[in-house]
């Protein structure tokens, strides 16, 4: 007998040898969990539970000199309201960690590494559901652990004490991704600046805190049980053994972030953004310049006044997680409060006002759209399921009636018309082989431990960006098309008749009603699920955030059919560009001649003649 979800018996063997072929070539689908051990996850590194490790501390601890003092420059009150500090709390991750668990065994191991380092380092990652985490666990990606974290490759200029915890471990990371990171086993907190003579706690000064390196650490994903394959496809790879090579290339990618800025115009050195980002540094170029920008401050209650101080905002891209963090959470846990959540969300709003721009034109018959990616990386990043940006047309008569609306989102029941519109996001899916062996349908799906193709990836690529660059970090367009060094995005939306302006908008979210649906309904282990669509429910449903708005006049209609081209009224070369645009794209109001319907010589004689005889007088 087998349950739904379960396996029979010798399914672990009968895994290890790949597809199951009976007679007549048939295969038998063994369902999930896939039964991968925790070796399947092993990553080098520093480990959980090492010997004379000093346990990762609290940040309670640092708030007594780091925090309360100043809001704007205190290193503590931002990070607390901000993603970072509120990581193993996320409900979205949790609700995450539940379906991933189900679909392959110990896999929440992978996402524990990056959500709860101090409870992964101290050995209460396992079991992989995360219940065994207490205290310390919960305080997110926290300051001990990042002021901590040594440079895995010791580039110059990393301090003597790097080579000492690196001498200390059997296996050094060769790359930074994936939650492989090294933590100094003493309690030597790291930074950029010379301390001098200090006697609270040890320091090393240390460039590694201010690199995109560190950041890459966490922020490009790829799960290793997937093998990439010279077709460019990838594969399960062996079971209850850790990955050949851990290098990143070799497995499957989920997040690219680093990689999109390493291959971006960013990655080459400081760029001008006008003060865009970088707070008082308008010359930027690492992931710290934009996400923790310099303003001149103090990051310690007695400490010096620092012209270059990162502050610790951490503004990304969701304004939702801090209120639901507090639906489930008392303020006295979380470090939360009115203050910090408003100005974080107002930071983060700010962010993501300022990553992108909004180019409106009409062409003829249809608006033209130009979404322009100013970021660092693809817009959007970061992780996929469920994340998304759109565009938002909506069409008024001369009565400032609304006539039309393109990309409609409801926000009473989180709905969004995806139709009539360009969504920017990235799906993945499952493969024929990974949907044989597992019995779930092959394709689009929010199954992320499973996924090992990707379905789509549209989003817009950072400027600077070669195709090939992105080809060669995982990260190229899949069903879509941009040109190298393109970080802009047209979409023409056909006019309605009577339309007489144009509002356009950009919308981002966090978090889709479809992806929270999924991740309630798929879960049959624990209550994530569903304390995830309540706290979604009761917060807003991850509302979307405007993030450009423009407005345009429109001029509707010529004085004959070849009059196509603006400014309307006289027959010019604007006409005859308009043509060739619109005969090459097989557009209606280029198909001018009988018969109706193609695109030939036909057209093009009609249109020389009404071009000939000009506007009637």
């Amino acid at each position: 007998m087998r349950s739904k979800r379960g396996f029979i018996v010798g399914a672990e063997a009968l895994w290890a040898g790949g597809l199951v072929a009976l007679a007549g070539g048939a295969y038998v689908a063994m369902g999930v969990p896939v039964p991968t051990t925790l070796n399947d996850f092993f990553a080098p590194g520093t480990q959980p539970e090492m010997t004379d490790f000093v346990p990762v501390f609290g940040p309670d601890e640092c708030s007594a000199c780091h925090g309360g003092f100043d809001a704007a420059h205190a290193p503590y009150d931002s990070w607390v309201a901000s993603p970072m500090g509120q990581a193993s709390r996320d409900p979205a991750f949790w609700a995450c960690l539940a379906v991933a668990n189900q679909d392959v065994d110990f896999a929440g191991d992978f996402c524990l590494r990056c959500h709860t380092p101090a409870g992964w380092l101290a050995g209460n990652s396992t079991p992989t559901d995360g219940s065994q985490l207490a205290g310390t666990d919960f305080t997110g990606v926290n300051c001990n652990f990042c002021h901590r974290m040594v440079d895995p490759l010791n580039h110059p200029g990393a301090p003597e004490a790097d080579t000492e915890v690196l001498a200390r471990l059997t296996d050094i990371p060769a790359d930074h991704h994936s939650g492989q990171y090294v933590i100094d086993h003493r309690d030597r907190r790291r930074g950029p600046y010379d301390l001098g003579f200090f006697f609270i706690h040890d320091w090393e000064q240390a460039p590694f805190q201010r690199s995109s390196e560190m950041c890459a650490t966490c922020h490009d994903v790829s799960n290793p049980v997937f093998d990439a394959q010279p077709d460019g496809t990838y594969t399960l790879g062996t079971l209850d053994a850790p990955h050949a090579t851990h290098n990143k290339f070799d497995q499957f990618p989920i997040e690219r972030t680093y990689s999109e800025w390493l291959v971006s115009d960013f990655g080459d050195g400081p760029i001008d953004m006008g003060g865009r980002f970088g707070g008082t540094n308008p010359l930027v170029s690492s992931c710290q310049d934009c996400h923790m920008p310099e303003d001149p401050g103090q990051g310690c209650s007695f400490g010096e006044f620092r012209e270059d101080l990162g502050t610790h905002q951490f503004a990304g891209g969701n304004t939702w997680l801090l209120n639901a963090v507090r639906e489930q959470f008392p303020d006295s846990e979380t470090g939360l409060t009115d203050d910090n959540v408003a100005a974080s969300i107002a930071r983060t709003e700010l962010m993501l006002q300022s990553a992108s721009d909004l180019e409106l034109s009409q062409m003829g018959s249809d608006l033209n759209v130009r979404v322009i990616n100013q970021s660092g990386h693809k817009l959007p990043t970061g992780y996929p399921e469920g994340r998304r940006m759109w565009v938002n047309v909506q069409f008024f008569d001369g009565a400032d009636q609304l006539i039309d609306e393109r990309g409609a989102y409801d926000f009473v029941t989180a709905d969004l018309t995806t139709g009539d519109t360009k969504v920017y996001e990235g799906k993945l899916g499952i493969t024929a082989e990974v949907s044989m062996l597992t019995g779930l349908p092959a394709g689009e799906s929010f199954h992320f431990a499973l996924n090992s193709v990707w379905v789509k990836d549209n989003r817009i690529p950072p400027v600077g960006a070669t195709m090939a660059e992105l080809e060669s970090v995982q990260a190229a367009p899949v069903g879509a098309s941009y040109a190298d060094n393109q970080n802009w995005d047209d979409t023409l939306y056909d006019i309605p008749a009577g339309a007489t302006s144009a509002e356009v908008r950009v919308y981002y979210q966090s978090v889709s009603k479809e992806y929270v649906e999924f991740l309630r309904d798929e879960n049959t282990t624990n209550t994530a699920g569903d304390d995830f669509y309540a706290v979604w429910q009761a917060t807003g449903m991850s509302t979307p955030v405007e993030m450009d708005f423009q407005e345009i006049a429109i001029t509707q209609g010529g004085c004959v059919p070849a009059d196509l081209g603006l400014p309307y009224g006289q027959l010019d070369i604007a006409d005859v560009v308009e043509f060739l645009r619109a005969f090459g794209m097989q557009e209606a109001s280029a198909d001018l001649g009988a018969p109706m319907g193609q695109w030939d010589i036909a057209d093009v004689v009609e249109f020389l003649r009404q071009f000939g005889m000009g506007c009637p007088k």
